[in-house]
């Protein structure tokens, strides 16, 4: 599988052959799935659809290097995952890709411009660069007058928010969104849904959402469907 392409709109930034998954519980092997191969290249969209319980979830983590595949190979920046240390695919991650997820997952005893700028602190991040980039991004998702406020402090669609300006704060080649607009009522979830485009256009970042819901896995560049352990692609 080529990992890129020579122009910079192709460049594979994701990707994964063979993929499988099995867990071993009790001494009985299940399998969630096995045989996934799948190519995400610059600034696309891809929705990932599917019954509860088919993978999806699983699959994401797989991709994000959060958890070890029991076949197949990932690459992340043309970087084939299973060859890294621990540190190293650490770095990678927190580099090359951004997460979102139903539920924020912010820590609460820091700000929001506290947990914004850890990924770029992570990184190497002077503080000053960290928090004055920070603060630019949240800015930029209508949070300028909350810095300074914790978690607690925020409503659902604020925090919502800050986990996105937290994910695309190291401008990554990709997000991971898991349901990141499930736990939010419908006027909120289209919002954080339209900011999420926004910046994928602005940015090039490439988004690849788990999703429940079929309307907006419509208004993504590719549908893709999770169904008996295998993807398929579902009609435009």
């Amino acid at each position: 599988m080529a990992k890129s392409a020579s122009s910079p709109a192709q460049t594979v930034v994701l990707s994964c052959e063979g993929l499988a998954k099995t867990y071993n519980e009790g001494g009985l092997n299940t399998r969630v799935f096995e045989g996934l191969s799948l190519e995400v290249r610059a600034g696309e969209t891809i929705a990932i659809v599917g019954a509860s319980g088919a993978g999806k979830s699983t699959l994401l983590h797989l991709l994000g290097g959060l958890d070890r595949a029991s076949a197949g190979e990932v690459w992340v920046a043309g970087e084939r995952m299973s060859s890294l240390s621990d540190a190293d695919r650490g770095r990678l991650r927190n580099r090359a890709l951004g997460f979102v997820y139903q539920f924020h997952h912010l820590l609460p005893e820091f700000t929001a411009v506290e947990n914004v700028m850890m990924p770029l602190m992570i990184a190497g991040a002077g503080r000053t660069e960290a928090e004055a980039r920070a603060a630019e991004l949240l800015g930029r998702v209508g949070l300028e007058q909350r810095l300074m406020h914790k978690p607690g402090e925020l409503s659902g669609g604020e925090r919502q928010r800050c986990a996105v300006a937290r994910a695309l704060v190291t401008r990554p080649a990709c997000v991971l969104g898991d349901e990141p607009t499930g736990n939010l009522d419908a006027r909120t979830a289209a919002a954080v849904f339209e900011l999420m485009k926004e910046l994928n256009r602005e940015i090039g970042t490439a988004l690849v959402l788990v999703t429940h819901d079929r309307e907006l896995a419509a208004r993504l560049d590719r549908r893709l469907e999770l169904f008996e352990g295998r993807l398929r692609v579902l009609d435009s």
